[in-house]
């Protein structure tokens, strides 16, 4: 290396001929690495000289001055070995090591590291004198007091920031200092005997359990914030660097709820930590990154299968990370528990039992479309049926279903995906969006030629879906001729049941009129609430005080007719093709969610949020 690393630096011009020779001299003369030299002299910084080497072998550079070292990882490596090579484990996914090295050209150093320890070896290059003062760290004989001395540290500061009541419920933080190790305890004590393990596969598994105390501060943490979305029926983590805060929040029931402030401080460790977990590239913080975190988490009710699917994104101040809960459990593949009402159920069920055309489900994201999709797959699914999937990503693993997941970077498009599907003999199709003309153009041909086509569009409404696949360029005899019905959908909170009560003031008759409820409903209607509270005052153990758990879906759904067709095939406005629908009994998405509040599901609030007249 040490020749190699003087060319290089030679070549980028970081020195000149004169100060190699000199640094050369300096080594013959005393010995050492050059890397050091160099440094030691004064000629080239040491973060210099790692970059250099990134570039030079393709690795990722990594400040271990930053970075969180899991100590379980360090285990595997005795400490002669690490000094003999000048390499430390970083951490370990499934049979794969992540090895901080200073020479990543050391071939010998990685064969033997693989034979010892039986792992995969992925290479980070780190500078050596980061990598001296990591070691000493780490393999010292009071290992155990630094780590305490670091756990103090954390601790330190994320006194009065970091509460129990915001991790596990309660509304506002409280405002007396917490220990992050008593917290920890308390936690796990409330969350019950929990065992987490992240696995690339089946057999190949890395145990991180959440309540040991061997456990880096920022592992333990990952884990319990893992842990703690769970039991707050969380459908995303959102982790967010700003100039002088460090917040972590969860979305609740569709909207965001803060549970912590962590100190800035652990921003660098907690974001590494995560994307280690999600096999992303850690040196790469330029650019957005998609990844999957599959969890097995054991409970005192048995083994639960998560899935995180994980995004992180470069803003000013750092990578914000956004994780969503995939949790098979949650969903719901029964169509009538979604929240249809009977008729629009019915037109759903007619047009996805027809062999051909094409059904779009359309509304933002976060509306439900997938698992309405999922829902008709299943009832779909029996022996005699061939269905193929085009997805991105694949959210859930059904049985009996070939889904494919989309790879741009190699080609593997809708599109291209598309017309692979039609050489597999398919009967039903279901792409996971259309975005494109391409994309519509096949799909709706493959609708046309004897498959039923499923599909989710972002549109506003049902009848504005026609327009967007004509502006996609779709001609609109093809719309007409393809699809046979338009559904848009949007999920609200559902009143807790448990806190459940009439409201206190009920609205005026006019109010209620303008809202969208006809004369005759708006005299009898009776709107309820959630409190919040039980009967003896205390917070509902339940909602945890919001008034508010679970969702329930909103449905427009728009039924293909003759007389709509002709409408399309003149080019009619969203407005015209709106009007007639209802005419023929299409039930919009204010009309659904007043259907929910008249039965005392939501409340008014919810509606308005989400629908317009």
């Amino acid at each position: 290396m040490s020749a190699k690393l003087g060319e290089v630096l030679l070549k980028e011009g970081l020195i000149t001929p004169q100060q190699l020779k000199e640094a050369l001299d300096y080594q013959r003369a005393h010995g050492g690495r050059l890397g050091s030299i160099f440094v030691s002299l004064g000629m080239v910084q040491d973060e210099a000289i790692t970059a250099v080497l990134s570039r030079q072998y393709g690795v990722p550079a990594v400040n271990l001055d930053l970075f969180d070292v899991d100590p379980n990882a360090v285990r595997l490596l005795p400490e002669e070995t690490a000094r003999k090579y000048m390499v430390l484990p970083l951490a370990r996914n499934g049979s794969t090591m992540t090895l901080a090295m200073v020479d990543p050209a050391n071939v010998f150093a990685i064969d033997d590291i693989k034979f010892m320890t039986g792992l995969n070896i992925d290479q980070v290059v780190v500078s050596e004198l980061s990598l001296e003062r990591a070691l000493a760290r780490y393999y010292a004989p009071e290992k155990g007091l630094v780590l305490a001395e670091k756990m103090s540290e954390f601790s330190a500061g994320l006194n009065d920031q970091f509460s129990l009541s915001n991790l596990v419920g309660a509304n506002s933080p409280t405002t007396a200092p917490v220990n992050l190790e008593e917290a920890m305890q308390e936690i796990s004590e409330a969350l019950g005997e929990t065992d987490l393990e992240v696995s690339e596969t089946e057999e190949e598994v890395l145990d991180l359990s959440a309540a040991s105390a061997d456990e880096a501060p920022v592992v333990r943490l990952v884990n319990m914030i893992l842990v703690s979305s769970l039991e707050y029926g969380a459908s995303d983590i959102h982790i967010e660097p700003y100039e002088k805060e460090f917040r972590i929040r969860f979305r609740v029931d569709g909207l965001l709820r803060e549970v912590m402030r962590p100190p800035l401080k652990m921003r660098a460790g907690l974001t590494s930590r995560i994307k280690i977990m999600a096999k992303l590239d850690i040196a790469e913080t330029r650019l957005p990154q998609d990844g999957r975190i599959k969890i097995k988490l054991k409970r005192d009710t048995g083994v639960r299968d998560l899935d995180f699917r994980v995004s992180t994104l470069p803003t000013i101040w750092g990578e914000k990370i956004v994780l969503r809960l995939l949790d098979k459990e949650k969903l719901m593949l029964d169509m009538t528990k979604l929240g249809f009402e009977p008729e629009s159920l019915e037109k759903f069920k007619r047009q996805i039992a027809k062999p051909y055309g094409m059904v779009l489900v359309t509304g933002p994201t976060g509306s439900g479309k997938t698992n309405t999709l999922y829902s008709a797959l299943a009832s779909l699914n029996t022996p005699d049926t061939n269905i193929m999937t085009a997805e991105d990503p694949v959210e859930f693993n059904l049985t009996g279903i070939n889904q494919v997941q989309m790879k741009e970077q190699i080609g593997l498009n809708f599109a291209a995906t598309l017309r692979s599907f039609l050489r597999q003999d398919p009967n039903i199709i279901l792409v996971g969006e259309i975005r494109d003309f391409e994309t519509a153009e096949i799909a709706v041909k493959a609708a046309l030629t004897g498959h039923l086509v499923l599909s989710t569009l972002h549109t506003n409404d049902a009848p504005s879906t026609v327009s967007r696949l004509m502006n996609m360029g779709i001609e609109p005899f093809l719309v007409a001729t393809s699809v046979n019905l338009i559904q848009a959908q949007r999920l609200i909170r559902r009143i807790c049941t448990e806190c459940k009560a009439p409201a206190k003031i009920q609205p005026p008759a006019q109010t209620l009129i303008e809202l969208g409820f006809t004369p005759e409903e708006a005299s009898k209607v009776v709107i309820y609430e959630g409190t919040g509270k039980t009967k003896d005052g205390r917070e509902c153990p339940k909602c945890k005080g919001s008034g508010y758990k679970g969702r329930v879906g909103l449905y427009e759904v728009m039924e293909m007719n003759d007389e709509l067709r002709e409408l399309i095939l003149i080019g009619a406005s969203a407005l015209e093709l709106r009007k007639k629908a209802i005419e023929h009994g299409m039930l919009t998405l204010r009309r659904s969610g007043l259907r929910k509040i008249m039965d005392g599901i939501t409340t008014i609030e919810e509606v308005v949020r989400e629908t317009v007249l």
